[in-house]
């Protein structure tokens, strides 16, 4: 199928959805819109209490899934009744495993997902931008090092006896990065869902993905630009991986985890971002 690009509005930007099942097509929703994006009206819009700054108090508990590092401790939140349940690993941002992360565990286990927030460094959060910076540089030096400690948080979820054996992943910014490279360098799992990270263009490195594909990014993104975005589906589309890629106009990067930073541009993106992952991790973790 040949790449199309599609407008609609200045909401969002289709990019090859889906792969070779065609382009997909965005409606905003008519709930999600400036009226409604503060309190809980903003939650009835369809996205989680936790990205518009409204979560309660994280309610999971703190795990040490990583034996080979006793210092990074994990955050688990695990669905009501007996299960078994399909899993997802959640890969923080470039500050480090916070509550904003830790809510959305709660969020994903409200869907009826194990939640396992990583934490890719040893215990540290960056509280300013130059702790931020050294703290992903440090992970992004030692690839081998965060590959093992997704494999042991896989492995951890594996042992469960509450879960069905299906786990994604899902990481936005740095963590949308390593959550691509996890999918080509990890033990093998079944969804990698990447928020405005870092991408990899090789069709011959991207051959080692085994599942589909979910990406949202920002049109005004200006560290990921959108022809990257571009390359970056028309590679798993030339080596047949089915994907559903969008790029949101008039957002920049971060906004799907902060929409109360600006919810006129970010509530309706969002929303839709939201119901696409829904329904991403339905199709790979609950389907056959």
């Amino acid at each position: 199928m040949k790449l199309r690009l599609l407008k609609y509005g200045s909401l969002i930007t289709g990019v090859a959805a889906f792969g070779a099942l065609g382009v997909w097509a965005f409606t905003p929703p008519a709930t999600a819109t400036a009226a409604n994006t503060s309190g809980y009206a903003g939650i009835q819009a369809g996205v989680p209490a936790a990205i518009l700054g409204e979560a309660p108090p994280p309610r999971g508990s703190s795990v040490n899934y990583y034996e080979a590092d006793r210092e990074s401790r994990g955050y688990l939140s695990v669905p009501n009744g007996e299960g078994p349940f399909p899993a997802v690993i959640l890969i923080h941002e470039w500050n480090g495993l916070v509550d904003r992360v830790r809510q959305m565990a709660d969020a994903l286990a409200d869907e009826g997902y194990i939640a396992l927030a990583a934490d890719l460094y040893s215990g540290q959060v960056g509280t300013n931008r130059d702790e931020n910076v050294s703290l992903m540089t440090r992970a992004q030096s030692n690839k081998g090092a965060v590959i093992a400690n997704l494999d042991a948080a896989a492995a951890f979820l594996r042992r469960r006896d509450d879960i069905t054996g299906k786990i994604g992943t899902v990481g936005w910014c740095f963590g949308g990065g390593i959550a691509l490279n996890y999918g080509l360098g990890g033990v093998n799992h079944d969804a990698t869902a990447i928020f405005y990270g870092s991408l990899v263009t090789d069709p011959a490195e991207l051959r080692a993905l085994t599942h589909e594909v979910y990406g949202t990014f920002a049109g005004l993104d200006q560290g990921i630009p959108v022809d990257q975005v571009h390359d970056f589906a028309s590679a798993l589309q030339s080596i047949g991986v089915e994907n559903d890629i969008h790029v949101y106009d008039d957002v920049n990067h971060g906004f799907w985890l902060r929409v109360e930073g600006a919810p006129d541009a970010r509530m309706a993106p969002a929303v839709d971002a939201w119901r696409r992952l829904k329904d991403y991790f339905d199709r790979t973790l609950r389907g056959d």
